[in-house]
């Protein structure tokens, strides 16, 4: 909580400070000492991802994404796909990975963070075009990235095939079947919590939020689809209720209050774990290499990424303002933080240089970039005024 008011004080998004208690209480006073591979690491990294996934969605209007959805989808989307194969190419030649884990490593740092952009976009007010765009990317990309990172995980690990074919045919299974999967659940307990008639658990409404939060991942990986792509999408659903049909206004500040600290508690303990658990003498090792990936990532990866699938939706108007602010806010964090924790969990080969890299970048994206949002905003003429 301390390092929290800090963050404030230095208007820099917490996940920062929270590296820095982890790294303290871990590597300095040796207080914590939780290995990557174990239950209470994993568990808390799995939950944490589901309930900051589902909060993401939730706090995206679909009424808001009518002029940006092209641009939306192609960052969510080919975006990615764009972002991890620049990423990968720079770290097979500069750290010297090995193909494989290279696509690995773009796959889990490749998706931008909806918990470290929401808090920055509430210190910073910029045009709500443009927030709107960055905030429904952040929340979309993190599942591509989740699906992403596991399909090639499977590859890594031997468990799944290795042609081109199978790799699309696996993602659009999974990520269709957790859209399915996360939007039927979804609707059905938003149905009996808010139908004004048949809503029977209204009382219970945050119970059933949480509930849908982790039934719809749970049903999805049970299935064998992607259970973070379900919790998402169902989150989407829970937040469009009023679009709908359905009525929750009465129900909504008690839900906000739920899930901003639950989601605060898990971004807590997600990064105090991930700096307790930094190799200092990996990325020392391999410190150069990496940075060197970190700022192909930033000023190569990003802006190819954003002028690729947004300059051609007409239908958006971007300006190159408003496409060079969007290239520079891109702020890396709680998934691939989670991501990575994983990777390493599962005894992936370079494993440890992947977790080097993850920390690196989103220390680099957070310091450099989150803190400079509102100046930049201001430069470029996307702030709002006063």
């Amino acid at each position: 909580m301390i390092f929290g008011k800090v963050a404030r004080w230095l208007r820099l998004p917490d996940v920062a400070l929270f590296l820095i208690a982890g790294m303290i209480v871990g590597q300095g006073l040796h207080l914590v000492s939780e290995e990557s591979a174990s239950f209470t690491n994993q568990f808390i990294l799995v939950l944490g991802s589901v309930l900051i996934l589902f909060d993401g969605g939730r706090n995206i209007q679909l009424s808001g994404l009518k002029k940006v959805w092209v641009t939306v989808t192609m960052l969510s989307i080919p975006g990615v796909f764009i972002t991890c194969a620049v990423v990968a190419v720079s770290a097979h030649y500069l750290l010297g990975l090995p193909w494989l884990i290279a696509l690995l490593l773009g796959t889990v740092i490749c998706s931008t963070d909806p918990a470290t952009l929401i808090p920055v976009f509430k210190q910073v007010k910029i045009k709500p075009k443009v927030r709107e765009t960055v905030e429904s990317e952040s929340a979309f990309n993190d599942a591509t990235g989740s699906i992403l990172t596991f399909s090639v995980l499977a590859i890594v690990m031997g468990t799944g095939d290795v042609t081109i074919a199978s790799g699309v045919l696996k993602f659009l299974k999974t990520a269709i079947g957790g859209l399915l999967v996360g939007g039927a659940i979804g609707y059905v307990v938003t149905y009996i919590t808010a139908h004004l008639k048949f809503g029977f658990l209204r009382e219970y409404a945050t119970v059933a939020m949480l509930v849908t939060a982790l039934g719809s991942y749970l049903v999805g990986e049970t299935f064998g689809f992607s259970g973070f792509m379900a919790t998402f999408t169902a989150g989407l659903i829970w937040g469009n209720a009023k679009t709908l049909g359905f009525q929750m206004e009465d129900k909504l500040t008690e839900m906000g209050h739920f899930t901003e600290n639950i989601t605060f508690i898990m971004r807590m303990l997600i990064f105090v774990l991930l700096g307790s658990q930094v190799n200092f003498g990996v990325i020392f090792a391999h410190l150069w290499p990496s940075i060197g990936v970190i700022l192909v990532f930033m000023f190569i990866a990003r802006p190819l990424t954003v002028f690729i699938s947004a300059w051609p939706d007409r239908k958006a108007k971007w300006t190159f303002k408003e496409l060079a602010f969007m290239s520079w806010v891109r702020e890396t964090g709680v998934i691939p933080a989670a991501l990575s924790g994983m990777v390493t969990g599962m005894g992936v080969p370079h494993a440890d240089i992947i977790a080097s890299v993850t920390f690196i970048a989103i220390l680099f994206t957070i310091v450099l970039q989150a803190s400079s949002t509102g100046y930049v905003a201001k430069k470029l003429g996307i702030a709002l005024k006063e």
